[in-house]
Formats: C-alpha cells, structure tokens, sequence
C-alpha cells in the first residue's frame, strides 16, 4: 500500500472529525427535541447528557495512554465504531416507554457517545502534531503551519457542528427520531471505512508507556489544563441550559428559533477559530501565539459576560439585544482563546508523547463542561441568567490567573537564547 503523505493523513484524519462532528451535533439536537416534545423538563433533558460529560472525562485520561501506547488510528477507530453503536442503540426507543426507562436508556447511550467523542477528538488533534511536515532550519514556519492546521480543523469542526444542529432538527422533521440515527450511523460507518487508510504507528511511543504517564509531569500542560477547565466551565455555564431555557421562557423565542440561533452561533465560532491564525497576521501578529496572548484574549474574555449581566440588571437595553450582542462579542473571543489554546498544547508537546498531554488536556476539558453543566442548571434555579453570567465572569477570571503561571513553549525559549 502506498505511504500516505503529512497532508493525506491530515485530510483523511479531518474528514473523519468532520463526519463525526455532523453526527454528535445532529445527535444532540435530536435528543433534545424528541424529548422536549414527549414533555421533559429543559432540566431533564439537561441530564441527558450528564454521562455524556462524565465518561468524557475518563475517556481523555485514559484515551491519551491507549493512543500513545497503541497508536492513534486505533483510538481514531474505536471512538468512530462506538458512536456508530451508541447511533444504533438509539434506533429502538419508542414514544411508548416508561419514563425512567427513556431516561435510563438514553443515558448509557450518551455515556458511549461522550466515550465515543473524546477518542475522536483526542485522535485528530494528537494526529496533527504527527503529521506537520518538519521544517529543519526554520522551527517558526513549521509552527505556524501547525497552529494553521489546528485552527482549520478545530473551527472546522465547531462549525460543522452548528450544521449538525440544523441536520439533526432536519432529519427529526423530515424522517423521524428513530430513522435518523440509523441513517447517521451508516454515514458514520462510510466515513470509517476511509481511515482504514492510515499508517498504525500515528502518534505511537517507541518505549511503550506505563500507567503512571497518565498525569502530566509538564508544567505548562498542567496550568494550560488548569485554564481550560476554567474557560470551559466560563462557557457551559451560561450557554448548555440556562440560554436556552432564557430564550425560550424569558423572550418567548420559539423553540425552532433558539435552536436555529445556537446552531448560527457555533457555525460563527466555528469560523472565527479557523480564522485565527489569518486573524493574527491582519494584525501584523506574524509569530505563533504564545503566554501574552492566553493572557490577553482571558483578560478580554472576563469583561464580556459582567457587562451582559449588567446590563440585564440595569436595564439599559432590550434583554434580547442585550443577550444577542453580548453572546455573540462572548463567541468572537472565546473562538480565540480556545484556538490558541489548542496550539499552545500542542507547542508544549513533543511529537511521541503527544497523545498523552492532549489527553489529559482534554480531560480537563471534559471537567470543565461537567462543572458547567451542573452550574448552569442549578444557578439560573436561584438566581436567573444573571447569576449564571456573573459565575461565567469569575471562572474566566481564574482562567486568566491560572495563564499567569504559563512558561514558555521550548520553542520560545530557544528562540529567546
């Protein structure tokens, strides 16, 4: 069989992230109408997908050591198979079932697609590092190629992800709950089909690594992870339950309007991540990003959901002007921090052990979602949006403290001697 180049392994690797991202927010547009129009509560529907954070979490600590150890295509294989069966597994549920079995049910089949998710997630970003063509005698060039590379696929990715929104509202309308996720799951299948393609020995170590190398002995992956769970936390706060639920009880949007609006949302930050690296350059940023601007776009990040807030509380203007302004400033920053951050933990990596900093790194993630999640369901119960925007403001906060720690990437320090 013929050897792959770089850029074949990059476009095999994206295409995959890219047919899964349509399935996973397809996935999850259709398990929250199906279910809100059988009657759940926004809060139930919001437990949904509990599991699905949780195992993410696990899935990350330990998909970063398979990868390395085994080998990225594997991982890459096993996180594609498991959402095609967690797709399957949906097929079968029926208006007619007990609640709790719903529930129950739905549950272990988001568990297998949060599994699912992280593996692919992880495999594709770890993969690029991989995969960059070297540039001997010039480090600057190959890392701006790198971190133009990750901002394409993970803006690509968001933005697809915005399109799953509509596909998944889409297929429900069109062909029903239960029909679509077959029809998703054989897409699915297709896609895998096509990364049979890769070389086994993507991202695997040469020494196989022990158990203990879960945990990152890194200093700049450790606080990086720490800001990560931070900035997500900052987001899922306000935007998994309580926007939603705002939206639709507070300014009587329809629920085809909320979901059409989110799904705008992502498909924008989306854009905006891919966009970075061209971003820095129209600003005469032509070097990599580094510590200054974790720093820079968190501190900026910090203002956006406090100014919302007060606004809100003050009344100064339209709370629907007031939150679509606001969310969509909050989602031209956040694109930033996030695309640099998923450079800077790619620079602080060497190729062999990449799987496992980007492991744990997403990890943190994962964390950051699941405290987010919770959050957001419980805070706007006592305090309404405002509450939840105000606690979004102090985890960027600490997301920013935590970026104050940051050392230089090896590359910078080389450069700087």
């Amino acid at each position: 069989m013929k050897h792959l180049t770089g850029l074949q392994q990059y476009a095999v690797v994206t295409a995959n992230y890219w047919a899964f991202t349509l399935t996973d927010g397809a996935l999850r547009m259709l398990v929250v109408f199906h279910f809100h129009q059988l009657g759940y509560s926004t809060l139930e529907i919001a437990l949904l997908f509990l599991f699905y954070e949780f195992f993410g979490i696990i899935t990350n600590l330990y998909g970063g050591w398979l990868g390395a150890r085994y080998g990225l295509r594997l991982t890459l294989w096993a996180g594609t198979l498991l959402q095609v069966a967690a797709l399957l597994m949906l097929m079968p549920v029926a208006d007619g079932w007990p609640r709790w079995l719903s529930v129950a049910y739905v549950m272990v089949a988001q568990a297998i697609s949060g599994i699912a998710k992280d593996l692919n997630k992880m495999s594709a970003k770890s993969a690029i590092k991989t995969v960059v063509p070297a540039t001997p005698g010039d480090p600057g060039r190959g890392e701006n190629q790198l971190f133009q590379w990750v901002a394409i696929l993970t803006g690509s990715k968001n933005a697809l992800k915005g399109v799953g929104f509509f596909l998944g509202g889409l297929l429900l309308t069109t062909i029903g709950f239960n029909a679509a996720v077959g029809a998703m799951a054989a897409g699915l299948f297709l896609s895998f089909l096509m990364t049979l393609v890769l070389p086994g020995e993507i991202g695997r170590m040469k020494q196989k690594p022990a158990i203990t190398a879960l945990w990152s002995q890194s200093q700049g992956i450790n606080v990086l992870s720490l800001a990560r769970f931070f900035l997500f936390g900052a987001r899922d706060v306000w935007f998994v339950v309580a926007l939603p639920v705002f939206l639709q009880k507070a300014l009587g949007w329809q629920y085809w309007q909320v979901g059409g609006f989110l799904g705008l949302w992502v498909i924008g930050y989306g854009l905006i991540q891919a966009s970075a690296p061209a971003l820095r350059r129209s600003w005469g940023q032509s070097a990599p990003p580094g510590v200054a601007a974790v720093q820079f776009w968190s501190a900026l990040l910090t203002a956006i959901p406090a100014l919302i807030a007060i606004s809100l509380w003050r009344q100064v203007a339209n709370p629907a002007v007031a939150v679509v302004v606001g969310l969509v400033a909050f989602g031209a920053v956040f694109a930033m921090n996030s695309s640099i951050h998923s450079y800077m933990v790619l620079a602080y990596s060497d190729a062999e052990a990449v799987s496992l900093n980007v492991g744990f790194y997403y990890m943190a993630n994962a964390a950051g979602r699941l405290l987010g999640t919770l959050l957001s369901g419980g805070l706007f119960l006592v305090g309404g949006i405002q509450a939840c925007l105000w606690a979004s403001c102090l985890l960027v906060a600490l997301a920013f403290l935590a970026g104050l720690r940051l050392p230089p990437p090896l590359r910078q320090e080389l450069e700087a001697t």
